[in-house]
């Protein structure tokens, strides 16, 4: 699983990211809510913890950011000491989709976050539609303009992470991940397959949608 952790005490931070890296999680970290929001925003997390006591934005507003901005709908797990029903209900008001109070046994948190992955995975759209673009998670099909595309089973990969993502850029290195876990080949293969994607999905039509992000990674643009 990828996670983001908004957590601004770094002692309980590093517990938690130490417990879940062993636990096969690569976890990206904010100290702030502003740097939260601008990493939820920017790449496609399977579960973000969420701190509520955060030194420049409330954690409830990092929250309600995130849910009503970000293009690929990402669980939040609320990770904090406020354990009143009504912080609980101001919570789940605002978008939470689970509720933990401090201390935490890092064993459950651990379960939380797979069954809020889990979740988050089947109530997916199977079928996704981007302007001209259409892609079948299920069959693993992509059609654009109705006319079937010629993809490798990497390329349907590329091109549903950068559908789910629109408008957002993917980072190469989020990509990597995504397809190869922590087996990532050297960039050229990178390249190579990102070819091989232009020439089934761009090649035939007149107008490019696969966009390179100078020193970032791709984007899907929908013609005007």
């Amino acid at each position: 699983m990828k996670i983001l952790l908004i957590e601004d005490n770094t002692t309980i931070a590093s517990q938690i990211i130490e417990f879940l890296s062993s636990h096969q999680c690569q976890v990206d970290y904010a100290a702030n809510g502003k740097l939260g929001i601008e990493l939820a925003l920017n790449q496609i997390f399977d579960v973000i913890l969420l701190d509520l006591n955060l030194p420049d934005i409330d954690g409830l507003q990092v929250c309600q950011a995130i849910k009503s901005q970000a293009s690929v709908n990402p669980p939040i797990l609320m990770l904090t000491a406020r354990d009143s029903f009504d912080d609980k209900s101001a919570g789940f008001h605002q978008g939470a989709d689970d509720y933990l109070t401090k201390p935490v046994d890092l064993r459950e948190l651990v379960l939380r976050c797979q069954a809020l992955a889990r979740r988050n995975t089947l109530h997916q759209s199977q079928v996704i539609e981007l302007g001209p673009l259409e892609l079948d998670i299920t069959s693993q099909t992509a059609r654009r303009d109705g006319q079937s595309l010629t993809l490798t089973s990497v390329g349907f990969q590329l091109l549903t992470l950068l559908a789910q993502s629109h408008p957002q850029p993917v980072a190469r290195s989020l990509i990597m991940h995504k397809i190869w876990g922590d087996s990532p080949p050297d960039s050229d293969a990178l390249k190579s397959h990102i070819y091989s994607l232009r020439q089934a999905l761009d090649k035939p039509f007149a107008y490019p949608m696969l966009k390179t992000v100078m020193n970032l990674g791709y984007r899907l643009e929908l013609p005007q």
